[in-house]
């Protein structure tokens, strides 16, 4: 890792793939804060892009030392937040996805969240849509996981282990010694290019609990990105619980696989719940309760995708 500058506030690591389109407002709104004179850097991360990502952001650069340009050829989003890190020089590193825009006072929030509570290790806050189209009906808070928003309420909590709840990367910021302490973002569970549901926020989150860290979700640390037609269609939210449901098998969660029987290598409890999912769904249909109904089938492809990536370790292993 670089070594620490004291003078920066916060390091701001923003992973990007041929995202040029929309990379330029991500960087403005990060370049626009009402930061009260603290100083902080905006790292760019081109993960391998073919597009005009370098040329966009050279174009930041050239005008604001602020912004740094890195390259980073390994595919996938874990290498890419990692080389950011390792670039990093604040004692503190933010995490923004390349389609987000960050609230003007992002980075006070931040700095100031740290300062005031030095016994927590990592802050998340919300992530709210820009919809680009009017959503369809069933496409309710409870379905936001698969388009990466968040909304936890309006007050302050503690996010531990007793406590689960999730935060994600595309507004997370976590102090460095910590990442430095647990080994940052594993490769293993990351999203890389076509690909949906990956784990590596949760993953990140879990190894920080098994240090004993505790973070803390805070409402006003604000960001809001742009939900597209494609991704409020059915289809795409099923293949995005299957993919899920595949990453949680890969993971191997103590807590997930705790059970009192195993069948296929799938804890007892998931079965008990699919059962549960399936009168759901049938009796949210006859009901004509389409967002409960989708709710249920979105439980089922998540199940779907444990079991056949279970099934799948098994037959490796005969």
């Amino acid at each position: 890792m670089s070594g620490t500058d004291d003078r920066l506030a916060v390091s701001v690591v923003v992973a990007t793939y041929n995202r040029c389109e929309l990379l330029p407002q991500a960087i403005q709104s990060l370049l626009a804060q009402d930061s009260n004179g603290l100083e902080y850097e905006v790292i760019v991360v081109d993960n391998n892009s073919t597009d005009k990502t370098r040329d966009v952001v050279n174009s930041f650069s050239d005008s604001d030392h602020r912004v740094r340009y890195v390259f980073e050829g390994r595919q996938g989003n874990s290498y890419a937040r990692n080389a950011g890190i390792n670039e990093s020089r604040s004692s503190i590193v933010a995490f923004i996805d390349d389609d987000i825009r960050a609230d003007r006072d992002w980075i006070g929030t931040i700095k100031s969240t740290f300062d005031e509570h030095p016994e927590i290790g990592f802050i998340g806050g919300k992530v709210l849509p820009i919809w680009t189209v009017e959503p369809p009906h069933w496409l309710t808070s409870r379905h936001w996981m698969p388009l990466g928003l968040q909304d936890h309420g309006d007050e302050e909590f503690y996010l531990e282990p007793a406590r689960v709840t999730g935060v994600i990367s595309a507004n997370l910021a976590v102090r460095r010694d910590l990442l430095e302490q647990v080994g940052m973002f594993s490769p293993k569970f990351q999203l890389v290019r076509g690909s949906i549901g990956g784990m590596e926020d949760h993953e990140l989150v879990n190894q920080m609990w098994r240090e004993g860290a505790i973070g803390m979700y805070v409402p006003q640390l604000r960001v809001e990105t742009p939900v597209d037609r494609d991704r409020m269609r059915k289809r795409y939210h099923r293949r995005w619980h299957k993919s899920h449901g595949q990453n949680y098998a890969l993971m191997r969660e103590e807590r997930m696989e705790k059970a009192s029987w195993h069948l296929f290598g799938v804890p007892a409890h998931l079965y008990r719940q699919a059962i549960l999912d399936v009168v759901g769904l049938i009796t949210n249909w006859i009901r004509q309760r389409e967002e409960a109904a989708f709710l249920c089938e979105g439980h089922l492809w998540f199940f779907f995708g444990f079991l056949w990536q279970r099934a799948r370790d098994l037959s490796k292993a005969t």
